[in-house]
């Protein structure tokens, strides 16, 4: 089981880290930088179609220094939980999701997004992913519902999220800019309520 403690209301933050025998999930530390860079830039390509438009400088120390300040505020603040992706045997780094736009009161939603290396793609890294992050959605942070949005042609990650026991709900226009278009997005959802294989995931 992921062990973490999230403390919104004292707003003193914990370290986070979900992990099994295979797979370490944590949040994106300064010493992690050239794992980072030389992921992302050999998978500029592979990833390019499917995010904002990338800054002259996003591959930069600089730029990735000030990523990891905003994702510990975040954390610290109880907005988001950026977390990069580790295979546990050598900390090879394949990716990232990010539990971001964390709604409290009467919603207690969130939305979740994710990334993967090219060379690591097609693997069950990202699904494997899920099944810790999922879990610690619904009883770590005790939130209902989990959004994710995808291209509509963006056929890898709409069977991912199938598999991962979410359900589409509706189509987006123009939902968000990515790679410099805006473009419509389909939307999927998953409940604290809803059954992953027959089992509830959640008994409240």
């Amino acid at each position: 089981m992921p062990k973490s403690v999230f403390r919104f209301l004292s707003r003193q933050p914990e370290a986070v880290e979900l992990e099994n025998d295979r797979y370490l999930l944590r949040l994106p530390r300064y010493q992690d930088f050239n794992q980072w860079h030389r992921l992302r830039a050999e998978s500029r390509k592979f990833l390019e179609p499917w995010e904002p438009t990338w800054r002259r400088d996003e591959l930069t120390e600089g730029a990735y220094r000030a990523r990891v300040v905003r994702g510990k505020q975040e954390y610290a603040s109880g907005q988001a939980v950026p977390l990069f992706i580790f295979l546990k045997g050598d900390m090879t780094l394949v990716g990232g999701v990010t539990i971001g736009y964390i709604r409290r009161g009467a919603a207690q939603s969130c939305m979740i997004g994710y990334w993967m290396g090219e060379r690591h793609a097609g693997q069950g890294h990202m699904f494997a992913a899920l099944q810790l992050v999922i879990p610690y959605i619904f009883a770590g942070l005790e939130l209902h519902r989990i959004e994710a949005a995808c291209i509509p042609d963006n056929a890898r990650s709409i069977r991912l999220l199938e598999k991962a026991g979410f359900q589409q709900e509706g189509y987006l226009r123009g939902y968000l800019k990515i790679n410099g278009q805006w473009h419509d997005h389909v939307m999927f959802s998953r409940l604290a309520t809803d059954t992953d294989k027959g089992r509830k995931t959640d008994s409240r």
